[in-house]
């Protein structure tokens, strides 16, 4: 096992991996841009070193100052968490070529998966049912127009390189195509370095699913229950829950087997989420894999009991599995909200500033609360808007559904806006106790009722 990590994150994400880390005694180094000097996960680490500037370049996407830190620290590994430098398969190399171990899987590994066009050719090959589209990169407009025709119209261009909802159009007509063709190629080339397009058929009235699966260094591999992460805005998840109550056993059973399947025919080593459409038939299409942990993994470990980070490290340390797929079981519901430093009722701009007054609930059995915030933190206009995970654990849905409003209405966030208005308006519609929503509702249809509904 590793005597020493260092954490190239920074927020909740790194405070959860120190926090693990200390649970299995291992030493943390923390890395920080100069405004974050004060963090949260600084104060948490047992070191900390700076590594730039606030921009994010200039710090935590500096690969050759955060290596260095690793190095100069004495750190083995290095556990990206997600977002920055987690799907970097560059760092990957880097790291190799420093003697360090990366918490993730192989440089290669993420090279075909995180380029989505070649991802979707793997899956189709490896006999997993992906979304109609091409075959392949698209390589001109003309060509994107042909497929789409055959497809049938609306489409989506999706940046092969691409995430965080850059480099995607919906194109619903054939009128839309040029123009919309050369927009997503401009972004996907200003935001990743890489023009090259894919088009995918858009379906409707589609649920979003995923599974997380784990697979060792000898091949041992499992699934998790699934989480339906549905509600979204701006292409970005808003709430996630597991399981999805739609889904029976023998669907699920199918599910996990095809996304183990799937870890299999790469040589998948660690953790990853594969990520799937569900039609109202319950049919599966898959869209892309995340090779990291994710934001929502709590909610996974909420319902198995499986603390997932500790996991990371130990098979990335060599060692086994920890656990069986008979070993994992649901137990429960669990729900997420991503409380967001934005104000909903202005378009849901940025909100920045400092915490004045700060109050998190405590208290009864299945509540968690991950976040960086303390009173006076600064939210600075630099980084990612999420400032915490609100996370509720019922015996049923409805039993998840109180806990978690009795959260937010109960959590004080004084000095800026948030979300926390929205999530609990969110939480009490019916589309959304039923479950019957699917991608599209909240901003076709939640978003306007709840503006009039003020």
């Amino acid at each position: 096992m590793f005597k020493k990590v260092l954490v190239a994150n920074r927020g909740e994400i790194a405070v959860r991996i120190i926090r693990s880390l200390k649970e299995l005694g291992i030493k943390s180094v923390a890395v920080y841009s100069d405004v974050d000097r004060e963090s949260l996960h600084v104060q948490l680490a047992d070191e900390a070193v700076c590594v730039g500037k606030a921009r994010p370049q200039d710090s935590y996407l500096n690969m050759k100052n955060i290596l260095s830190a690793a190095v100069g620290t004495g750190a083995e590994a290095i556990h990206p968490g997600f977002g920055f430098l987690s799907e970097n398969s560059r760092f990957v190399e880097m790291c190799e070529a420093c003697g360090i171990t990366f918490i993730g899987p192989r440089s290669e590994t993420i090279d075909l998966m995180g380029n989505k066009a070649n991802a979707r050719e793997q899956m189709r090959v490896s006999g997993v049912p992906v979304i109609p589209g091409s075959d392949g990169f698209v390589s001109d407009a003309d060509d994107a127009e042909k497929i789409a025709k055959k497809v049938g119209y609306p489409v989506l261009l999706k940046a092969a390189a691409g995430g965080g909802g850059k480099g995607i159009r919906r194109v619903d007509n054939e009128g839309q195509l040029r123009k919309s063709f050369a927009e997503a190629q401009q972004e996907a080339q200003v935001s990743f370095g890489d023009s090259r397009m894919y088009l995918e058929k858009i379906m409707n009235d589609v649920k979003h699913i995923e599974v997380q699966i784990f697979r060792d260094q000898k091949g041992n591999a499992v699934y998790f229950p699934e989480r339906d992460c549905s509600l979204q805005r701006s292409k970005q998840k808003v709430i996630e829950e597991s399981p999805c109550e739609l889904i029976d056993e023998k669907q699920r059973r199918f599910l996990g087997e095809i996304a183990v399947k799937a870890a299999n025919a790469i040589d998948y080593i660690n953790t990853g989420t594969l990520e799937f459409l569900m039609d109202k038939n319950h049919h599966f299409y898959f869209m892309e894999m995340n090779t990291r942990i994710q934001v929502e993994h709590t909610v996974t470990e909420m319902v198995t009991g499986i603390d997932l980070v500790k996991a990371q490290v130990s098979v990335a340390a060599g060692e086994d599995l920890p656990f069986a797929q008979d070993e994992i079981e649901c137990r429960g519901h669990a729900i997420e909200c991503r409380i967001n430093a934005e104000d909903p009722a202005n378009n849901f701009a940025p909100s920045v500033g400092k915490i004045k007054y700060l109050y998190f609930p405590v208290g009864n059995l299945g509540m968690r609360i991950d976040s960086a915030l303390y009173a006076g933190t600064t939210i600075s206009p630099f980084y990612d808007s999420m400032i915490a995970k609100v996370i509720a654990l019922g015996n049923d849905r409805s039993e998840a559904i109180q806990k978690i409003k009795r959260l937010l209405n109960e959590m004080i966030i004084n000095g800026i806006k948030t979300n926390q208005s929205f999530h609990l308006a969110l939480l009490s519609d019916e589309e959304f106790v039923k479950e019957t929503f699917t991608t599209d509702y909240l901003e076709k249809s939640f978003l306007s009722k709840w503006k009039k509904e003020g």
